[in-house]
């Protein structure tokens, strides 16, 4: 049962980088799905949010109108495309599936580990 981050690395301010975040080891179109974001120093923010269907988003203020998270239920994989990337995007991002374990009987959050994103010229 996992989550894990991939498309991290360097981005040129202006530019634009796609984060994914493939599941696995639950049922994925049960899951709501969030990006959450870690600068150094500061406190782990959310980011963007989609529900299980994908009919339904949230983003924070920060990142409205440069930022889409989309997923692929097929696929098991949820998206974070970052466009006009700016510095302070700078910071690991993280991927959380929230769902009900039916093992445990009780609602979950799942952690992935992380991908670093660096906005710099």
């Amino acid at each position: 049962v996992q989550v894990v981050e991939s498309g991290g690395g360097l981005g040129q301010p202006g530019g634009s980088l796609r984060l994914s975040c493939a599941a696995s080891g639950f049922t994925f179109s049960s899951a709501g799905m969030t990006w959450f974001r870690q600068a150094p120093g500061k406190e782990r923010e959310l980011v963007a949010g989609i529900s299980n269907d994908g009919g339904s988003t949230n983003y924070a203020d920060s990142v409205k109108g440069r930022f889409t998270i989309s997923r692929d239920n097929a696929k098991n994989t949820v998206y974070l495309q970052m466009n006009s990337l700016k510095p302070d995007d700078t910071a690991v991002y993280y991927c959380r599936a929230r769902f009900y374990d039916s093992a445990r009987l009780m609602a979950r959050d799942l952690w992935g580990k992380g991908t670093l994103v660096t906005v710099s010229s």
